[in-house]
């Protein structure tokens, strides 16, 4: 199918650059036609060729194509055959070179020429059946995601409380005990668990069929939908009475562990991402910019931009990447690179976001600020690090892709062959929905990304940053590490070691007279000093000198 590409282009600079451009795209197979305009400085590009292979044509033809990488947010992705439709569809659009989707964070990295527009990455979405979900700050992104974990509680006690008459039931089964309600009381259980939640899987289920592909949710609306149906037509025909020869049970238990898996893993992703949070959270949310005439103005720190001058007092956290012009301090960096011992800053040094200035006050000339800034990329090293896909995964991805497929068929032998096998109708379709009800967890698909999260977040916390998830593949046969920089191996942390005093001097009063003169400082080894101080004396805090 022939599309038209609108190709952007820097570098041209005259008529004979156009041509030149042009000539090296008519090259590249595929393309139909090409034309080139100097004054929007871009590319038409008509035919079916792969715009990585355009793109590379004109930078070997001596010029660049600019390209951009986005982040996305994905609703409605719930397994691994999710992740393959998603990664289609956007690689579909014209201009995208490269795409990768993460089911655990719910996102999906695009590496796509500049100019590509946003509304047709949503309307690639939207006809795959999914939707691109608001971006929001920071701030309000934290807020939704403690709302929506306690919205899941409470949706949980509800489906456990509808669950748990059939679960008793079931727990008497062993022992001979009919435990099991009424088959007209089951009908009003299980009618109201789907009333509850039947929904979500229904509609994830029915965007997939639209998209012509199939999912985990819907094995979830095809096994509890087909044991809710063939419950109810033996409720009518044998009526209440014959309460255990009903399935509602499985429908219901079914929805309910589906449920409480859903509920995990968002637990599970939101406190792998407490590494990250944690990073931010290093930057001050205000900070005192200065004026022509030097007057100090508080500001929010994400209202800076680069040039700006800020002052920095004692005891506050540096809210830019930038120069020191006037002050001097000694900077604990220790959130950033571990040195526990200060490091001192005078005019011409640099200095990091998230730093804390201890001593003295420093006049700083922004260089970054915001998602430039040292931290933040840090941060997003780490993000990157659990979006990332181990080699594995390619394999877990391509079995998920036909994962779905392959369960259907094999629930339709199933039934035809308990037929065909002379078999009851009922007793075919049980067998049949018992495939579909136990393919229904998908951890296939999602256990290699819940993983690979869980590591890296649990290596950030401990002060160790993956560049990607390969990294950590490989990570299995090392057998030796060798360190470069021993002064940064440290927790950050110094504490006091041992004690040297003068004859005749007791350590214990040198450690409360030396802890008194450090009790109002931030420097690291001043604190090391009132908290040995602490741990030695049971008596109150060192009164402050006079």
């Amino acid at each position: 199918m022939s599309t038209t590409l609108s190709l952007p282009v820097e570098g041209m600079t005259c008529a004979s650059c156009t041509g030149r451009v042009q000539r090296a795209l008519a090259r590249v197979p595929g393309v139909e036609s090409a034309t080139v305009n100097l004054a929007s400085e871009r590319a038409e590009v008509a035919g079916n060729a792969a715009p990585a292979a355009l793109a590379a044509a004109v930078r070997a033809a001596g010029y660049a194509v600019p390209e951009v990488e986005r982040t996305l947010k994905i609703e409605g992705m719930t397994c691994a055959s999710c992740v393959t439709r998603v990664e289609r569809a956007l690689a579909r659009v014209p201009g995208v070179l490269s795409v990768g989707v993460n089911l655990a964070t719910e996102t999906a990295t695009v590496r796509m020429l500049a100019g590509v527009e946003e509304a047709a990455l949503a309307a690639a979405l939207r006809g795959a059946g999914y939707a691109l979900a608001a971006a929001p700050d920071e701030a309000a992104e934290e807020d939704a995601g403690v709302r929506k974990l306690g919205r899941g509680r409470l949706e949980l006690l509800l489906a456990g409380a509808l669950t748990a008459p059939f679960l008793a039931g079931m727990a008497g089964m062993p022992f001979g005990l009919d435990l099991m309600p009424n088959g007209w009381v089951q009908l009003a259980l299980a009618a109201a668990m789907f009333a509850a939640f039947g929904g979500r899987f229904a509609r994830a289920a029915w965007g997939a069929l639209r998209a012509g592909t199939g999912n985990m949710d819907l094995l979830v609306v095809l096994g509890t939908g087909s044991a809710f149906a063939l419950s109810l037509w033996l409720l009518i025909r044998h009526g209440g009475g014959h309460a255990h020869a009903l399935y509602f049970e499985a429908a219901v238990v079914v929805l309910f562990f589906v449920l409480l898996g859903k509920h995990l893993e968002a637990r599970a992703k939101r406190g792998t991402s407490a590494a990250i949070r944690a990073l931010l959270d290093l930057r001050p949310r205000v900070a005192r910019r200065l004026g022509a005439d030097d007057a100090e103005t508080e500001v929010p720190a994400a209202a800076l931009a680069v040039g700006d001058r800020v002052a920095v007092r004692p005891g506050e956290r540096i809210p830019v990447d930038g120069v020191v012009e006037a002050g001097a301090a000694g900077v604990d960096e220790s959130a950033l690179t571990g040195e526990s011992r200060a490091v001192e800053k005078e005019a011409g040094a640099r200095v990091s976001t998230g730093t804390i200035a201890l001593d003295g006050r420093l006049v700083i000339r922004a260089a970054a600020v915001g998602a430039e800034t040292t931290l933040s990329r840090v941060a997003a090293l780490v993000a990157a690090a659990q979006a990332s896909r181990a080699p594995v995964q390619r394999l877990v991805d391509r079995v998920s892709a036909v994962f779905v497929p392959v369960v259907v068929v094999i629930a339709v032998v199933t039934l035809a062959g308990w037929l065909l096998a002379g078999a009851a109708f009922e007793e075919a379709l049980l067998h049949a929905v018992a495939v579909l009800v136990i393919a229904c967890p998908c951890a296939l698909g999602l256990a290699t990304p819940a993983a690979i999260m869980a590591g890296t977040g649990a290596a950030a916390r401990a002060g160790v940053l993956v560049r990607d998830a390969e990294a950590i593949e490989r990570a299995r046969g090392v057998t030796t590490v060798v360190f470069d920089k021993t002064g940064t191996l440290t927790e950050g942390k110094p504490r006091v070691a041992a004690m040297h005093v003068a004859e005749g001097v007791g350590e214990h009063d040198a450690l409360r007279v030396a802890a008194a003169l450090q009790a109002g400082s931030e420097h690291p080894l001043a604190r090391a000093v009132v908290g040995a101080w602490e741990v030695a004396s049971a008596a109150e805090p060192p009164a402050k000198p006079s």
